[in-house]
């Protein structure tokens, strides 16, 4: 029987509606080379060349186009707009098959070349590395990408290694010249010379820092005065005025390796904390301003940094509590003839119009707490407000399944203990028996009970346990506060806000807002 059945069998081969070799397929090249110096540029024009005349020569392929980034590094995808332009086309179904030099032209980050080459056969796109004769439509195709893009991640860390050597011999030997020069200097060959316009603005930077103007101020004129930076924007902030103030380069002197990058990819540039050398030299350029000058600027820098900790280390309670209730901005702190005052960021910066709220002097919004702190201390508000929370949770709860899951436990164990009394009375039940099931059922009638008053007094409600914490603060505070007391402050405010010149409201860490009127002091 077996055997007559293999003899009826027939296979039927149903033929493809079309032979692979007559598909007409898009294909598109992509190529890169990875500096733009002469050699370079002319492999970069042969592979354009090599490509299109490989692509249009066969017939059943279809030129897309030649995707090519010049001159431009290859350690990350992110770097190479033809690269990401290419794989945009394959998003939109433009092509069927890309051709490659080699792995290390594609990527030398394995993350990158593995994710694009899944993204693409996820696509239905195959690419084909001709170095290595891969097609990632073979199915082993991607596991031989993988060793090949650990190659040449390996190689790309090898010549970052190296190019790394090169620079630190020169930093040893005191000829090593930056790519990038700080504002002020250009290069010229291989010898660094001051630009005489930018030099200028390095000149009266210091000078006018040295006469008491502030970074913020001397940014703001550069500005105004439109003077362009190092990109030629005109965006100078007081961090770009520190930058150039603190930046020893200017007295002719370098310090190299302030900053270091990673061995390995994906590579990052990190403040050098002493985890590798520094290098510092003297006399490798042009002197812009003096040393003397230079001390004198970084001494003054130094003397209103710790300034501005002092005075943000006093106003700390204060600072980013006071909020504007007008254009929403945060007040800052503001010295005006040794008067301390808080002024809104919106309106003091003009970034807003409709803001009518002016500066309040400190002293003011302090007497607006310590009477709000009065009133918190011996009146009765936080007791009430804690009772009629309790009262609102307890009625939520007694709708809660577990609640009233307990209620029907405590009915029924109540009940059975009410009947077994009845019984005991009646002599119908044993002595022993009946001690023994009623202290039982009392154990089990007092475990309910405790399961339901935890669930009860369970602070579901932050609000409650919240104003519960806030008691417990002014239980513990002092009858009346005579001063500001910071640390009293934090615990019990979370934020102010300015409604007026005449009124402020202090919302309380559990939500609760109370007004105070603003007492003008006489000056």
């Amino acid at each position: 029987m077996a055997a007559a059945d293999n003899l009826a069998r027939k296979t039927i081969v149903i033929p493809a509606n079309q032979a692979p070799e007559t598909i007409q397929l898009r294909v598109a090249a992509y190529c890169r080379v990875s500096s733009d110096s002469e050699d370079q540029k002319n492999s970069f024009a042969a592979q354009n060349a090599y490509y299109t005349a490989l692509i249009t020569g066969k017939e059943n392929w279809t030129l897309v186009d030649i995707y090519a980034d010049e001159g431009i590094t290859g350690t990350s995808a992110k770097k190479r707009p033809d690269f990401q332009r290419l794989l945009s086309d394959c998003r939109k179904g433009k092509i069927d098959k890309v051709l490659v030099k080699s792995i290390s032209r594609f990527a030398r980050n394995t993350t990158d070349c593995l994710k694009a080459i899944r993204e693409l056969k996820a696509l239905g796109i195959s690419v084909v590395f001709d170095e290595q004769n891969i097609d990632t439509s073979v199915v082993s195709g991607e596991m031989l990408t993988a060793v090949l893009a650990s190659c040449a991640q390996a190689e790309s860390e090898s010549i970052s290694q190296n190019m790394r050597w090169s620079y630190l011999k020169r930093m040893q030997n005191g000829d090593f010249i930056p790519h990038y020069l700080p504002y002020g200097y250009i290069r010229n060959g291989n010898y660094i010379e001051a630009e005489p316009n930018q030099a200028a603005i390095v000149k009266r930077i210091f000078e006018e820092y040295l006469s008491g103007v502030s970074t913020e101020n001397i940014a703001k004129a550069l500005r105004e005065e439109k003077i362009p930076c190092k990109n030629g924007k005109c965006a100078w902030d007081a961090s770009s005025v520190r930058y150039i103030l603190s930046n020893e380069k200017y007295t002719g002197d370098s310090l190299w390796q302030k900053y270091y990058t990673t061995d390995t990819l994906p590579f990052r540039s990190l403040k050098n904390d002493g985890s590798v050398d520094s290098y510092f030299v003297k006399n490798t350029h042009p002197a812009i301003i003096s040393e003397e000058v230079f001390q004198q600027a970084n001494l003054l820098l130094e003397s209103r940094s710790q300034r501005i900790i002092r005075e943000k280390a006093e106003n700390a309670p204060y600072r980013e509590k006071i909020q504007c209730g007008c254009c929403g901005a945060t007040f800052r702190r503001k010295v005006v003839n040794d008067i301390v005052y808080w002024a809104c960021i919106g309106r003091d910066k003009k970034r807003t119009r409709n803001c009518t709220i002016t500066q309040i002097p400190e002293d003011e919004i302090t007497q607006a707490f310590l009477r709000c702190y009065y009133k918190l201390k011996h009146g009765n508000l936080l007791r009430e407000l804690k009772d009629s929370l309790i009262a609102v949770r307890s009625r939520q709860m007694l709708w809660h399944p577990d609640v009233i899951e307990l209620n029907k436990q405590i009915s029924n164990l109540s009940s059975q203990s009410h009947m077994l009394t009845v019984l005991n009375q009646q002599g119908a039940v044993d002595p022993d028996i009946f001690i023994s099931q009623t202290n039982q059922l009392a154990q089990q009638l007092r475990k309910a009970k405790r399961q339901k008053e935890k669930l009860l007094e369970r602070d579901g409600n932050d609000a409650l346990s919240k104003t519960r914490e806030l008691m417990e603060i002014l239980e513990y505070g002092p009858e009346n506060l005579d001063s500001f007391d910071g640390e009293l402050f934090r615990e019990l405010v979370e934020k102010i806000i300015v409604e007026s010149n005449e009124r402020i409201r202090f919302r309380l860490i559990n939500g609760l807002e109370l007004p105070e009127q603003i007492e003008r002091t006489v000056r």
